[in-house]
C-alpha cells in the first residue's frame, strides 16, 4: 500500500506539471490560430463544423509545446487506472487530486504565470 501512495503522488505530480505545460501549449495554438485567420467565418452546415473542429484540434496536437506534455499526461493516466487496481478509489482520488491542485499551482508559478490571491 505504501508503495502505491507514492505512485498516487507520482501521478499527481505529472498531471499537475503536464496541466500547466500543456496551458502554455494552448496558449501558442490561440496565438496561431489569431494570427494565422484574422476574419474567420464560422462554416454553417453540421459536416463544415466538425470538419473545422477536426482540423483545430489537429493543429493543435501538432503544437510540440501541446502534444508532448499531453502524451505524458496521458501515460499518467493509464498508471493511475493501474494503481486503481490495487488500490481503494476513496484513498486514490483524494491523493491524486490533491496532489495534481498543488503541482499545478506550483508548476504554474514557475512558468510565470501571474496567481490571484483572495481574501479570506
Amino acid at each position: 500500500m505504501a508503495g502505491d501512495v507514492e505512485k498516487m503522488i507520482a501521478v499527481g505530480l505529472v498531471w499537475g506539471a503536464t496541466n500547466a505545460i500543456m496551458r502554455r501549449g494552448a496558449l501558442i495554438w490561440d496565438q496561431k490560430l489569431k494570427s494565422s485567420t484574422p476574419n474567420r467565418t464560422h462554416p454553417s452546415n453540421l459536416h463544415q463544423r466538425l470538419l473545422a473542429t477536426f482540423k483545430n484540434w489537429l493543429n493543435l496536437l501538432l503544437v510540440w509545446q501541446y502534444s508532448i506534455p499531453f502524451l505524458i499526461n496521458l501515460s499518467a493516466s493509464a498508471t493511475f487506472f493501474a494503481i486503481l487496481s490495487d488500490s481503494p478509489i476513496s484513498l486514490a482520488v483524494p491523493v491524486t487530486n490533491a496532489t495534481t491542485f498543488a503541482s499545478t499551482a506550483v508548476v504554474a508559478m514557475l512558468l510565470g504565470e501571474e496567481t490571484r490571491q483572495t481574501n479570506w
